[in-house]
């Protein structure tokens, strides 16, 4: 782990050292207690819990669900230095970061969970970035996923790979605008077929758009949760 010795000095070591801190999360209970879906939301790179859950907040029928947006642990500013935004990870320390915010997810499902009900069907919702760490949390968060709604971003490669009996969320919305170029229509089908090998069936989605929320996938996205509760 260490550099190229320079002029004869001995070599650099970079050292990974575990490090405590503090994340936040926003919580806007159900109207009607035990009669939702508890939501897990997950916001995309520099933004925030509060730009994610007043999203959330658009969604045909979002009354009735328990509705958490969850900030990411990567604060900053943005470039006016005014605001605080937000991210979940970067390439650096890739490994290490996965495990904190897995570890980070957790500890908020264990203190969300029994104030809202362990009956009530766990959702996790993603846009963009936030798209990888709901995956992440819906199959290896340990709490058992019922669906999965992920809006611009792509599944992790590494839990394609996992064994087949490890369980993915059985209800799963993809979607996409048709002007993203990021997340285009090639990722968004090779995302469906590797779910539809594991034995999930995805709906897909395509709406006029770009990297964006629009009514179309809030529509659809209301109508997942709400085959849910029926």
């Amino acid at each position: 782990m260490g550099g190229a010795p320079l002029n004869g000095a001995p070599a650099v070591e970079r050292v990974v050292v575990e490090a405590r801190t503090r994340g936040r999360y926003l919580l806007r209970p159900g109207s009607e207690a035990g009669a939702g879906c508890l939501v897990i939301g997950c916001h995309g790179y520099a933004e925030s819990a509060e730009i994610h859950l007043a999203e959330l907040e658009r969604i045909p029928g979002a009354a009735r669900h328990s509705l958490v947006a969850v900030d990411g642990l990567h604060a900053f500013y943005d470039r006016k230095g005014e605001r605080v935004l937000r991210g979940w990870m970067t390439r650096d320390l890739r490994a290490e970061a996965i495990e904190d915010n897995l570890r980070y997810v957790r500890s908020i499902l264990d203190q969300v969970r029994p104030r809202v009900g362990w009956r009530a069907p766990l959702v996790f919702a993603g846009f963009s970035q936030g798209v990888a760490m709901a995956w992440r949390a819906a199959v290896a968060g340990g709490h058992g996923a019922a669906a999965l709604v992920a809006l611009a971003g792509d599944v992790p490669p590494e839990l394609l790979e996992l064994p087949p009996e490890v369980p993915f969320p059985a209800h799963v919305l993809l979607a996409r605008g048709d002007r993203d170029s990021w997340y285009d229509a090639g990722k968004l089908e090779a995302d469906r077929a590797a779910l539809a090998e594991r034995g999930v069936t995805a709906e897909t989605l395509t709406f006029a758009g770009d990297h964006e929320w629009t009514d179309p996938f809030r529509a659809a996205a209301g109508r997942l949760l709400a085959q849910l509760v029926v």
